[in-house]
């Protein structure tokens, strides 16, 4: 899998936030109720990431996307910050970016949408079968990395 460039900051706060394709499909029926079914189980989720780059970052990352990407066609793995923490997920851009925008003196904006290959939620039936280890998991993490040591 390609990888974001490890020499390229992450994306900035302004504007980051996840936007979830529905993975619902509804069917009228003749009372007037809808039966609703899951459409597929991986689903897609859109988010705009803004990038603040240097002069060089700027170059690499344009190159990175023309090169690498093939003119942004390709997937790759880029960190995210999610509710999990920062973590790397399989993503896509949209279309091509925007910029680059001068910004101050001498730094770049670039900002995209990125398509995510699914939701960024924590699986596994965690919160069918152990919902409360889910609400006190900083406990738990406090509990045995503090006062359990090795």
């Amino acid at each position: 899998m390609i990888q974001f460039p490890a020499e390229l900051p992450c994306g900035l706060r302004d504007g980051y936030g996840f936007k979830p394709v529905s993975p619902m499909m509804g069917t009228e029926m003749q009372t007037g109720r809808t039966r609703y079914r899951r459409k597929y189980s991986s689903t897609p989720t859109e988010t705009t990431v803004n990038w603040i780059f240097s002069d060089m970052e700027a170059q690499l990352f344009e190159s990175w996307f023309e090169e690498v990407l093939i003119s942004g066609s390709q997937w790759f793995e880029c960190p995210l910050k999610t509710p999990q923490g920062l973590k790397h997920y399989k993503a896509h851009f949209k279309d091509i970016y925007e910029g680059p925008t001068l910004e101050g003196i001498s730094f770049w904006k670039f900002r995209a949408v990125l398509v995510l290959w699914e939701r960024p939620i924590l699986t596994g039936g965690w919160a069918l079968y152990a919902p409360d280890y889910i609400a006190a998991m900083n406990i738990i993490d406090l509990a045995i990395n503090r006062d359990w040591p090795s």
